[in-house]
């Protein structure tokens, strides 16, 4: 079956067109800029061959009907007509309560969906106008919503409930509700094939490391504990956000700046991180480059990542239990073996015990074991792919 996956922000729009039956990418691409007169497209073929154009899109619907000109015309075309595309999968960052795993699109999941729209202001409104788009573009094709919350709906009360007046989560929805599902899933089920045991029988850490971090913990196949949580705000070190901060040294420091609600919103996600620490980048290559160097900054901030990503990675193994896997994902999970190394020093109490050798020589887009022979925890590093866990879940729902 083929499968159009569609990953819209606010202003660009991801798509791979997938065969699911083998997992071939047949193409993908993203539009960037959209609403500005220079917006651009790159498309990409399963060959490798990419073209790039720079062209006027004035909204998402132009878009979508871009990307399926591109897909059905022309020396490019991968299909002879739309109708050789079974459904569309969308990326749909955060469900709610209401949705706990994927669901068909009708008209009644369309009103819930603009329910929960404020939960996620910065990804909701862009992946809604991704489903009106195809709704405009391709009516007659069956749309699934698969959600980043989903993944995590199985954690207990004590595990998503803040010590907040219990008021605030039976008007707003104040709770945790984790993010990166699709990743984690994915990384998960694969680290338990690698490892040649079925994924309830493991005990799991998935460390999702790119410009935004995530961990979660998984016992039977799903999360029982994560690292994020009301919002992707809430854990881990990333490119340009905090992570966990008291709440009252935002308080504090808004009174003494005079800073509204909406600028330390932009403070605490788009200037905080690792970009607010060093003050030189969000890119982690780039503070790596300076640390070695000899800034004292950029060092003080690999410190700083690695302590988050191993608080959170010995908290979860007590959890759990115990520890069978660990996997490292995303850009710098799967890319940068400084981090990883640092990351899990000092945990050969936990079985965690990594192999330099391996780690340092971990090819670029495979999947590796960076462990000791014989180590009691597998340590893996595993590519992720949240396209195909979508467009699996659009085949399994449309029953075809």
């Amino acid at each position: 079956m083929k499968v159009l996956v569609i990953n819209c922000g606010s202003s660009s729009a991801k798509f791979q067109l997938i065969e699911t039956s083998d997992g071939t990418v047949l193409a993908k691409g993203i539009i960037e800029r959209i609403g500005f007169e220079h917006a651009g497209f790159t498309y990409t073929l399963a060959n490798g061959d990419t073209k790039v154009e720079i062209m006027p899109v004035p909204d998402h619907k132009v878009a979508l009907r871009k990307i399926l000109e591109r897909l059905t015309a022309g020396s490019d075309s991968v299909v002879k007509d739309l109708s050789e595309i079974g459904a569309i999968g969308h990326r749909f960052v955060n469900g709610g309560s209401r949705f706990v795993e994927s669901v068909v699109w009708n008209p009644e999941v369309h009103k819930d969906l603009k329910e929960v729209l404020d939960l996620a202001p910065l990804h909701n409104p862009a992946n809604m106008l991704g489903i009106e788009a195809c709704l405009d573009a391709i009516p007659q094709t069956p749309q699934v919503i698969v959600f980043d919350t989903a993944f995590h709906s199985r954690m207990k009360p004590e595990a998503y409930f803040y010590a907040l007046p219990y008021i605030y989560y039976e008007r707003y929805g104040i709770r945790k509700y984790g993010f990166h599902g699709t990743s984690h899933y994915y990384v998960s089920r694969r680290a338990a094939e690698l490892a040649e045991r079925p994924v309830e029988d493991l005990l799991i850490i998935t460390c999702h490391l790119g410009n935004g971090c995530s961990i979660d913990a998984i016992r039977d196949g799903y999360a029982i504990e994560t690292s994020m949580g009301f919002t992707p705000h809430e854990g881990l070190i990333m490119g340009t956000r905090s992570g966990d901060v008291d709440a009252a040294a935002i308080l504090y420091i808004m009174k003494k700046e005079g800073i509204s609600p909406e600028d330390m919103d932009d403070i605490i996600n788009k200037k905080s991180g690792l970009l607010g620490t060093t003050g030189i980048s969000p890119d982690i290559r780039e503070i790596i480059d300076a640390a070695s160097s000899g800034n004292e900054r950029a060092q003080l901030c690999l410190r700083m990542f690695a302590h988050r990503i191993k608080k959170y990675i010995g908290a979860f193994a007590g959890f759990l239990g115990g520890l069978d896997v660990l996997v490292f994902t995303a850009g710098i999970g799967e890319n940068s073996p400084l981090i990883r190394s640092m990351a899990c020093e000092g945990l050969s109490f936990l079985g965690i015990e990594v192999d330099e050798t391996k780690n340092n020589t971990v090819p670029k887009g495979r999947e590796t074991a960076i462990h000791h022979d014989g180590s009691p925890v597998s340590i893996f590093v595993i590519p992720t792919n949240e396209e195909i866990v979508i467009a699996r879940e659009a085949e399994k729902l449309c029953g075809l």
